[in-house]
């Protein structure tokens, strides 16, 4: 019998793992895109892209792109995979890296990726405490807000819509279960990179 993409079904918890740059915790999330079936066959533009936005878990703080604590015992990418696997419930391939943001208020530091949704799971770990949604752009650019996130998908737009996307992945799913914990929170930005 062979498993393939196996998730368990617990996020991570706790701090103990959790990675540090001079006293800044370091946070990594992905926004999670796929193409719209149109039957043109030019350049993409944004009306043929569409976003995985996820709730809040605390009630009032609306709709998000996954994101959480980036731990000691796993790279950037494997932790932006792992936070939107447990928070939004797909898998599919990391892009090049959107940029990263300092959040003063919070004392940490966030990385976001593209993630080009190639599978959505039926179970994932945070399914009873998160509402997943796709919607356009223009909706999430209204109901994500965190201005970071804004950020970050406006940078997303223009790069898919500028570039051939092929050139931008950094690494497929992987074929092994993956870890997992969560982590979410808002806070004030400053882009860095």
């Amino acid at each position: 019998m062979e498993l393939k993409n196996m998730v368990a079904l617990v996020s991570r918890t706790g701090r103990h793992l959790q990675r540090y740059n001079k006293g800044c915790r370091q946070v990594v999330g992905c926004i999670p895109y796929r193409y719209k079936v149109t039957k043109k066959t030019s350049l993409v533009d944004e009306d043929s892209l569409e976003v995985l936005v996820i709730s809040a878990q605390r009630k009032g703080k609306g709709m998000l792109f996954p994101k959480g604590g980036w731990e000691t015992d796993e790279s950037i990418v494997e932790a932006a995979l792992r936070e939107t696997v447990e928070e939004a419930g797909v898998l599919g391939d990391v892009e090049r890296v959107l940029g990263k943001w300092k959040f003063e208020s919070q004392n940490k530091e966030g990385y976001m990726f593209p993630l080009l949704v190639k599978e959505q799971l039926e179970f994932w770990p945070e399914k009873e405490v998160r509402q997943r949604k796709w919607i356009s752009v223009k909706e999430a650019r209204k109901v994500c807000e965190n201005g970071w996130m804004k950020e970050a998908l406006e940078l997303l737009v223009s790069r898919l819509t500028a570039e051939d996307k092929e050139a931008n992945v950094v690494e497929s799913c992987p074929q092994t279960p993956l870890s997992q914990e969560r982590r979410s929170n808002s806070c004030k930005y400053n882009k860095i990179f």
